[in-house]
């Protein structure tokens, strides 16, 4: 089984647990697209993080916001692969992480050190979509899982 997650917040990611190896990659229309298309409908399961706009936010960056959820969306139904929308609130009671996007990234650490949260070899700084896309595609493994060891 494939197992993948996905925050479409702004620093949003994809992440893929499969045969226990996991691996994140950022916000990117082609790179989504393609590894997407490597995955079998039948053999895979996704968790978007259901996501609103926040009051104080620009319209211009809410619009982008809605368009990449969308589209986001849009593709794993045109390539008929199964996704549930799951709130922030559900899957972080999971891993008890609280709103505070730090604990995001130390129970990702703690699950799986080998997977590193930077976005590129230069950042110094853990990006918390990166984690969080991650957890949600644990959350996607717990869930719909079929007994799987997990060995990260």
């Amino acid at each position: 089984m494939t197992y993948i997650g996905v925050d479409p917040g702004q620093s949003g990611a994809m992440a893929v647990i499969e045969e226990g190896i996991a691996f994140v990659i950022p916000f990117d229309e082609r790179g989504y697209i393609d590894t997407l298309l490597t995955c079998d409908p039948k053999q895979t399961i996704a968790c978007i993080e259901h996501v609103h706009s926040m009051p104080g936010q620009g319209v211009a960056s809410v619009f982008k916001f809605g368009a990449n959820f969308g589209w986001i969306q849009g593709v794993f139904a045109a390539l008929n692969i199964p996704y549930e929308l799951v709130h922030p609130q559900k899957w972080k009671k999971e891993f008890s992480a609280t709103s505070d996007k730090n604990t995001s990234i130390d129970v990702c650490k703690r699950l799986f050190p080998a997977v590193s949260l930077k976005k590129t070899e230069r950042c110094k700084k853990d990006n918390d979509g990166f984690a969080e896309a991650l957890l949600l595609a644990e959350y996607a493994r717990r869930k719909f899982g079929r007994d799987e060891p997990c060995c990260f």
